[in-house]
């Protein structure tokens, strides 16, 4: 059997490739002959929020991937989908985060079906977007329409899908882990390599930097009296996709300055661990979400979590277990944080249950949702 997954891999960066290449070398080891087709153009540049689309790190070695797909030029949406039509995979999987993507993908799909062999099937990351635009809606129902099953993360997701189909298969099946991003160390051997203290106290806050991910909630958190006072500090680790202003400014006028860390460029894949190494907790503070790559790269260095009690979030960090859900609010934020530091064995039961919990979040199950669906 072959497959052919449509999305962002190398030489583009960030979770979204990471994740594809894991799942492509997860076919690979099942049995299948598997290959990514990615973007010559995926973004105009000046449309991107980051500093650069691009990874400095090598080609990966083991994975076919074809650059040959331009997301704002129809004439070549024409001539892969001719390419791939007649290349004929049993299954082509989309991977789909945004409606931008729509118009290039859906009609990629609605060509390549024509072979009446392939089996056209989206990972849908979201279906409405965190932040909304006003042709969302209809270029979605454009995608969802030239798609023949589907693959969700979250209940939300589900939930989006069934108000544009409510007859296609679908199936939930959780994020996998990040298990890609280095193994796990001692804190004290991460915490060298950062120059950290070794007996502080450090919460992270990691990945890109939008306002839906609720960085100013935090802030805010860190701001209360009992914090203050105590030696915890926040590593904000990830790249600003927004003006940073706002948020240097409220840690100034929070006078907070000593209580923040701040490392503001993207972190290589080979960097990652390092940092949720370091950790004792780390912290999600969304006000919208769907799912989270963060999560799972927490539970791979098996980090207990804060996170907010929004979209896919609490389905995946059992509050009391493996960490805490609370409202999205600076108050509940601290509560937590406070709560965790002032019991000895807080962080000892909730390492055991992460252990467990982990198991669930396997590359194969997702792979075999994806096979089930080719019926």
């Amino acid at each position: 059997m072959k497959i052919s997954i449509i999305g962002t891999a190398w030489p583009y960066r960030g979770g979204l490739a990471t994740f594809n290449e894991r799942l492509t070398k997860e076919f690979i080891r099942l049995g299948y002959e598997a290959g990514l087709y990615t973007f010559t153009l995926q973004y105009p540049s000046f449309l991107f929020p980051g500093k650069s689309q691009y990874t400095d790190e090598p080609r990966p070695k083991d994975l076919k991937i074809e650059r040959c797909i331009n997301s704002i030029n129809p004439i070549n949406w024409i001539q892969v989908g001719r390419k791939i039509r007649k290349e004929a995979p049993d299954i082509l999987v989309f991977r789909y985060w945004i409606p931008a993507m729509a118009p290039c993908f859906g009609s990629i799909a609605r060509i390549v079906r024509g072979n009446k062999k392939t089996c056209i099937v989206a990972i849908a990351d979201n279906v409405i977007p965190h932040e909304t635009r006003i042709a969302d809606k209809i270029l979605s129902r454009f995608f969802i329409s030239s798609m023949d099953g589907f693959v969700v993360m979250t209940k939300q997701v589900m939930e989006d899908l069934h108000r544009f189909d409510d007859h296609k298969p679908r199936i939930l099946m959780p994020h996998p882990l990040y298990d890609n991003y280095g193994e796990l160390c001692s804190k004290e051997v991460a915490r060298k390599k950062l120059s950290l203290d070794p007996s502080g106290k450090y919460l992270l806050f990691f990945g890109f930097i939008r306002p839906y991910k609720g960085l100013d909630l935090l802030l805010e958190a860190m701001a209360d009296e009992r914090i203050r006072q105590s030696n915890v500090c926040l590593i904000i680790a990830g790249e600003f996709y927004t003006d940073p202003s706002p948020y240097k400014e409220r840690v100034k006028r929070l006078g907070i300055e000593n209580k923040i860390i701040w490392h503001n460029d993207f972190i290589p894949n080979g960097e990652v661990g390092v940092w949720f190494n370091a950790a004792d907790l780390v912290v999600q503070p969304y006000k919208t979400a769907t799912q989270s790559g963060v999560t799972q790269v927490a539970y791979h260095f098996e980090k207990p979590m804060i996170v907010t009690r929004v979209g896919g979030l609490p389905e995946m960090v059992p509050d009391g277990k493996v960490g805490y859900v609370v409202s999205p609010s600076p108050e509940d934020l601290s509560r937590a944080i406070i709560d965790f530091y002032s019991q000895e064995d807080t962080e000892a039961k909730f390492l055991a249950n992460l252990r467990k919990e982990k198991l669930k979040y396997t590359w194969d199950k997702m792979a075999n949702a994806i096979l089930s669906l080719n019926k």
